[in-house]
Parts: C-alpha cells; structure tokens; sequence
C-alpha cells in the first residue's frame, strides 16, 4: 500500500510541478499575499476530485463523449488568451501595471475564487493528467488503486501548499516594480503560448 501511495506521489509530482498557468496564478497570488490559502485550497480540492473520478474510472467519459474536450479547450483558449493579454500589457505598460495593483489589492475573494476555478477546469490538459493517465496508471495497481490515488492528491497538497506559502519568500525581490514587470512577461507568455497549444492540431 505504501509503495502504491509513493508512486501516486512520485507521479503526481512529475505531472504538477511545471510551468503553467495554474502554478503561475497561485505563485502571483501568493506574492501579493491575496485569497492564497483560499486559492491553494481550491486547486488542492479540485485536483483531489479529478484525481478521484479517474481512480473511480471515469476517464471513459472523455471517450463516449468526445465533443465535452472540444467545449473546455476553446473555452480555455479563450480564456487563457484574455488573461495573457492582460498580464501583457501590465509588463509593457508600467502605468498599467500601477493601476493593475491598485485593483488588484482590492480583488475580491470571488474574483480570485472565480479565476483559479476557470484557470483549472478550464484546461483540457488538466483533465488529461488527473483522470486520464492517473486514472489509467491507478488501474494497474489493482486493489491498491486508491492508495495510489491519495499519494496523488498527497502530491497537489504538498506542491501548491508549497508554492503558495513559499512565495513570500521572494517577497524582497518583488519590492521593485521592475521584478514585477518581469514575472507578467513570463505569466503572458506562458498563458498565450498555452491558449495557441490547445487549438492547434496534435
């Protein structure tokens, strides 16, 4: 049982712990020290579900109904482009990136809930990871399937506790405006070339 949970572990790991746009949103946050608990508590749980359809099986959905993955890739397209622009014009336009801060401080908790639930669910690839090839993989340990499962969602926990309370840290190198010109250059980038990545052909 403790070797499955390690491997759900081990994995788990390997598939969160990339440059995405879910990480960079819970590392933006946990920055500016905004909703953070609340954000890593919401991918945390959401990873724990999709971790859990796909132990229980579910990945076949994905197969019966094949128009459901079209619906979330445009739909994060979209909303992964928008958000791109918007980091990217806080990094090319300094008093963007003033007025930015000003309302972000007073972002609401429903917005932030709001925009690290569509940053989660609305990624194909998120589904891909968790309830197909989690799920897939935890098929093969049999009646330890669930051990592996909770070493997974184990995993989220870890990582996104991890990157959420951590990044206070860095607290020192955010106190110039420049550093955080820099990091929505890095956010924009990553969002756009994700958004391009779902619609193009595989």
């Amino acid at each position: 049982m403790i070797l499955a949970a390690l491997s759900g572990l081990g994995l788990g790991l390997s598939l969160i712990v990339a440059i995405g746009a879910q990480n960079a949103f819970v590392l933006r946050q946990g920055l500016r020290r905004e909703h953070i608990v609340v954000v890593i508590v919401i991918c945390a749980a959401s990873d724990a579900v999709l971790i859990a359809l796909g132990v229980g099986g579910a990945g076949w959905v994905f197969g019966q109904v094949p128009w459901l993955v079209e619906v979330v890739r445009w739909a994060g397209f979209v909303f992964l482009l928008v958000y791109g622009l918007l980091a990217a014009r806080r990094a090319l336009r300094p008093q963007a990136l003033a007025a930015a801060s000003g309302e972000e401080k007073g972002m609401s908790l429903v917005a932030v809930a709001g925009t690290v639930l569509a940053l989660t669910w609305l990624n194909p690839h998120v589904y891909l990871d968790t309830v197909v090839l989690l799920g897939s993989v935890a098929s093969t340990h049999g009646e330890l399937r669930w051990a592996f499962g909770i070493g997974a969602m184990i995993a989220s926990v870890l990582w996104f506790t991890a990157l959420g309370l951590g990044a206070r840290l860095l607290a020192p190198v955010f106190a110039k405006p420049l550093a955080w010109r820099i990091l929505d250059g890095v956010i924009a980038v990553v969002m756009i070339v994700l958004a391009i990545s779902l619609v193009l052909p595989h």
